[in-house]
């Protein structure tokens, strides 16, 4: 009977060998729409594919081995879809190459990652030149994400400034606002101060608490923030402060005209008011 619907048609374990793939990829992949079967056998519920497309089926398993989420995946693959005529191509190369700018610069954070550990393995950790503040209550409107791990804080904070920036302001002041201890998600925000504030969909009047800061400078990419982070919050222990959270990152230069290693962020930390 299936020779009758088409000769061209594999089984799902053939197609799967053809393929590169699991089984349960295969199975995995078609839940999610990215590739589905080309026809289900009614009576046995048996899957099949036809050997056209195998090509999905390989872009996809290259793609998934530069760990290229599934989203990203299926929009490659949605342009792809649009035909061999210059349109589509041009589409599908211009979504590659989407894919390839985020490679690029997931390498270049790896290699800033592993020459900063060579640095602190060589020298140890970082210091940080420390002034003690005073900062008035500054109104503001704030904008929040979930980060489901530290390294996803990177991610929702991108996602926040993102909101803001879509308003226009006149001329934004944005502060990034975390939690000092990280629980088993991450809750991040960011603000923008000033007057004349813009109306954001799903930002907030608040007023940031003015007080009495301890801050320091970081010079370099927003993903080694953590080190002078970790110097700021060490000279507190060591002078006997009490910091109280959020921590705040005040953003002062352009990352779109900006290098990474240029980058100039003022952390700050709010004191406990002392008896």
């Amino acid at each position: 009977m299936l020779g009758h619907v088409n000769d061209d048609l594999l089984s799902i374990g053939q197609f799967a060998r053809l393929a590169r793939l699991s089984v349960k990829q295969l199975r995995h992949y078609a839940t999610l729409g990215l590739l589905e079967p080309a026809w289900i056998d009614p009576a046995s519920g048996y899957r099949y594919y036809r050997t056209a497309q195998a090509r999905d089926a390989l872009v996809i398993g290259l793609l998934r081995s530069l760990d290229v989420p599934l989203p990203v995946v299926a929009e490659v693959l949605s342009h792809g879809d649009e035909g061999e005529d210059a349109r589509g191509r041009d589409s599908a190369a211009a979504a590659l190459a989407r894919v390839r700018d985020d490679l690029e610069a997931e390498l270049a954070r790896r290699r800033r990652t592993l020459k900063s550990l060579e640095h602190i393995l060589a020298t140890g950790l970082p210091g940080a030149e420390v002034t003690i503040v005073t900062e008035p209550p500054r109104p503001a409107i704030v904008v929040r994400d979930l980060a489901a791990t530290p390294e996803d804080i990177g991610r929702a904070t991108s996602a926040c400034v993102a909101r803001l920036i879509a308003a226009e302001p006149p001329a934004p002041a944005l502060v990034g606002l975390f939690p000092l201890d990280y629980g088993e998600s991450i809750p991040v925000a960011v603000a923008l101060t000033g007057t004349g504030l813009p109306r954001v969909p799903g930002a907030y009047p608040e007023i940031l608490p003015g007080g009495t800061f301890a801050t320091a400078a970081h010079v370099g990419p927003y993903d080694q923030i953590s080190l002078t982070a970790h110097a700021l919050l060490t000279w507190c222990a060591e002078r006997g402060h009490a910091p109280t959270g959020p921590l705040r990152e005040a953003y002062v230069s352009d990352p779109a005209t900006t290098p990474p290693e240029r980058l100039v962020t003022h952390l700050m930390i709010r004191l406990e008011d002392e008896e």
